[in-house]
């Protein structure tokens, strides 16, 4: 077996634990590579020498999942460095990134055969170096992974099952596809997911490996990117390819497994689900820095928009109750002390807010108006809440100001067939009454009226307990 044309990347998760070993005859710039690397990444082992015989003997004894090296060492250069690193260890997918301020034409052209994963230029400077390596790892944090097999035949489950795992494949083996079936099925809605499903074409039983690939199309709707699939086969004929990638299969390999062309095969499919995962998690966080007020920490009125029937109408949730909270004399506030301070006002309120209220929907409603949906909540519990919320408003002196709200209620336990819009006016409606009748107080629109919740004598009790 060559791993000489091999520069496939093993894997590094930042978040994890990571090793890197520097290689480097001068030791400034050992020091100062490892300090940059400490600096830089969470969680990192930094190890150094200066030769590439004393690097090979580390990497024996302790498991490295990075190497840098310098093009330049005192018994070898970085490229038969790479090389001696490709032919004695197991798995031989180490990256190994050269560090050099001459990336000649030897190196270009040599690079590739000897199993350099990446080069970095000395001149761009080591801080620059610390960034390339945080985002090497990055790029290539995904491609370790879940993979169910499924493969009817004994004595090619051992050899591939075997192959995978010394590559450090997680692997869970299956002889049926009807097994694999439950498997996806029961796992995919928990976060221990299969990342990449690799099935033998024709299998013996009512499914084949062809029926699989089909289900996990058109019944789980996954797409190719989602949940990739690599199929085995042992018919080379074209019709067959034709027919995997139809059933949506993402490559195939031909029985014999050759392990170079199967590992290749494995990790281009893996990066394809780690750029999917990766592309999915940044547009939930553009979707939550969408649905976020900037300056409160609470949800926006857009996100109460495009969510707030669903909580109404969902039947875990009930009864809900809509609160409208509104500052007493924030434009006062506004106008002797500047906007800064308002600002420092409502963003106090707003973390209060998301903290007494984690399990309910707190969202910034307009200027110094802010919504809660509370869920789970009877009569007696929101005159309760409500009060509660008043007098701790009033104990909290955001930006160190005596601070009041009023607070107008109302909810389904009271108004059945109200939605969204009907049960906000109507607290609305409450919390305008709040403000007639003296401020600092709460209200609630009742099924038939508008009734005082804080009696005159409550505006001076201390609040207590939790909310």
């Amino acid at each position: 077996m060559n791993y000489g044309k091999q520069h496939l990347n093993m894997p590094v998760t930042p978040s994890s634990h990571t090793c890197i070993l520097v290689v480097d005859g001068s030791s400034v710039s050992r020091e100062i590579i490892s300090r940059i690397l400490r600096d830089e990444l969470n969680n990192v082992e930094v190890l150094s020498c200066r030769s590439g015989e004393e690097a090979i003997q580390i990497m024996k004894t302790h498991p490295v999942d990075l190497v840098t090296t310098a093009l330049l060492l005192a018994d070898m250069d970085g490229l038969s460095l790479s090389r001696s690193i490709r032919d004695a260890f197991q798995q031989p997918f180490i990256p190994v990134v050269v560090v050099s301020g001459d990336a000649d034409a030897r190196l270009l052209r040599e690079g590739f055969e000897a199993g350099v994963t990446d080069y970095f230029d000395k001149s761009n400077g080591y801080k620059a170096f610390g960034a390339f390596i945080k985002g090497f790892l990055q790029r290539h944090a995904g491609l370790m992974g879940n993979i169910l097999f499924v493969e009817d035949s004994k004595t090619a489950a051992a050899v591939i099952t075997k192959i995978l795992k010394i590559n450090g494949f997680t692997v869970t083996h299956t002889g049926s596809a009807e097994k694999a079936f439950e498997m996806l099925d029961k796992k995919q809605s928990t976060d221990d997911h299969f990342d990449l499903v690799i099935t033998d074409f024709y299998l013996d039983g009512p499914m084949t490996g062809g029926d699989l690939l089909h289900a996990i199309r058109a019944k789980f709707h996954f797409s190719q990117q989602e949940l990739p699939v690599l199929v085995l086969t042992s018919n080379d004929d074209s019709n067959t390819q034709v027919e995997i990638f139809h059933a949506g299969g993402n490559d195939f390999v031909n029985k014999p497994i050759i392990e170079e062309i199967l590992i290749a095969r494995v990790r281009a499919l893996l990066l394809i689900k780690h750029q999917f995962d990766a592309l999915k998690k940044q547009t939930e966080t553009m979707r939550l820095i969408a649905a976020t007020d900037s300056l409160t920490g609470v949800r926006s009125k857009r996100y109460l928009v495009d969510n707030g029937e669903n909580y109404l109408s969902d039947p875990n949730n009930q009864a809900v109750w809509a609160i409208l909270l509104d500052i007493d004399h924030f434009k006062k506030i506004n106008d002797t002390l500047g906007h800064i301070t308002g600002d420092h006002v409502l963003a106090e309120m707003g973390d209060f807010l998301n903290h007494h209220y984690e399990d309910d929907m707190v969202v910034r409603f307009g200027g110094e108006e802010f919504c809660i949906l509370v869920k789970n909540c009877d009569h007696k519990c929101i005159r309760e809440k409500t009060e509660k919320l008043r007098h701790n408003m009033e104990r909290l002196k955001p930006a160190g100001l005596d601070v009041t709200i009023s607070i107008g209620i109302a909810g389904l336990d009271d108004h059945p067939d109200s939605n969204l819009t009907q049960l906000i006016s109507m607290a609305d409606k409450a919390l305008y009454y709040s403000k007639e009748t003296g401020r600092n107080r709460v209200s609630i629109y009742t099924d038939t009226e508008i009734q005082a919740v804080t009696l005159p004598s409550d505006n001076s009790i201390a609040a207590s307990g939790d909310y």
